[in-house]
């Protein structure tokens, strides 16, 4: 996989259509259409974890295409006030009106099938990235239940990054989770086969210099950081998530020792 250059500014469409749910619960992801001509997953700041599970998804799959993993393109969505006024459900017409204004979307990777552990074999070097990059964000949502990857065109594609940065839920704590451990790692889909975390450790800790993390941060909108009103100024709370990515770096041979020490009770 190859390092690529972090966006600097992210491609806003329109949504024109709401096209249909994609899964039951509590964030109720759609598929839409948008001006671009293109249909996209939407991802809506007016549920469940909000905002900031919008946030999570920005950071966690920019940063994954930072690393070099193929995820679907992230573009911001805009809502019209408008928008849904129609729409026959009432829990969804009450989502897209808590939904308006920007949002978050992936470019709808048609006819791709959900990643199958005991179908598809995924080589050592591979699988300790993919752990290392959730260990490193915090994704608790990459498991055999829910494996959050997807095969298109025959390749492995990341998606679905918004249950990753869990110290955001608790602002006061981020430099414990920043210094600490990842227990939930031992759930990770591909830990049994992560035997090369110290390589790829190596490796992805070139590639995120504080530059380009800082990059990746300023992509988050100042409405999205300040619904939660957990900080008063949208750039302190930029400074926070930028100091907890470049603070975790610095610690990861805590999480990796968490990794290895999770595989090793497996195999």
């Amino acid at each position: 996989m190859n390092n690529q250059t972090p966006n600097s500014k992210l491609r806003t469409v329109n949504v024109m259509r709401y096209v249909m749910p994609l899964r039951e619960g509590g964030s109720l992801p759609a598929l839409a259409d948008a001006d671009d001509g293109f249909s996209y997953v939407l991802k809506f700041r007016g549920a469940g974890q909000r905002e900031k599970a919008l946030i999570a998804e920005l950071l966690g799959g920019e940063i994954a295409r930072l690393l070099g993993f193929k995820v679907p393109e992230l573009v911001f969505a805009n809502l019209d006030e408008a928008f849904g006024r129609s729409e026959g459900d009432e829990e969804i017409q009450d989502l897209l009106k808590g939904s308006q204004g920007l949002n978050l979307a992936l470019h709808f990777l048609s006819k791709a099938l959900t990643f199958d552990p005991g179908a598809t074999l995924v080589d050592p070097l591979l699988a300790s990235k993919i752990v290392w990059l959730d260990a490193y964000i915090t994704n608790v949502d990459r498991t055999f239940r829910n494996t959050n990857m997807l095969i298109w065109n025959r390749e492995l594609w990341l998606i679905d990054h918004g249950a990753s940065f869990l110290f955001h839920h608790s602002w006061d704590n981020w430099q414990k989770h920043a210094e600490g451990p990842f227990p939930t790692i031992k759930t990770h889909v591909l830990l049994p086969y992560a035997s090369e975390l110290e390589v790829v450790d190596l490796e992805f800790k070139k590639t995120l210099t504080r530059a380009v993390i800082r990059t990746i941060v300023d992509l988050i909108p100042d409405e999205w950081i300040l619904a939660s009103r957990d900080v008063e100024d949208a750039e302190e709370g930029r400074a926070i998530y930028e100091s907890f990515l470049i603070k975790r770096l610095e610690f990861s041979g805590v999480f990796i020792k968490e990794a290895e020490d999770a595989r090793k009770a497996l195999i």
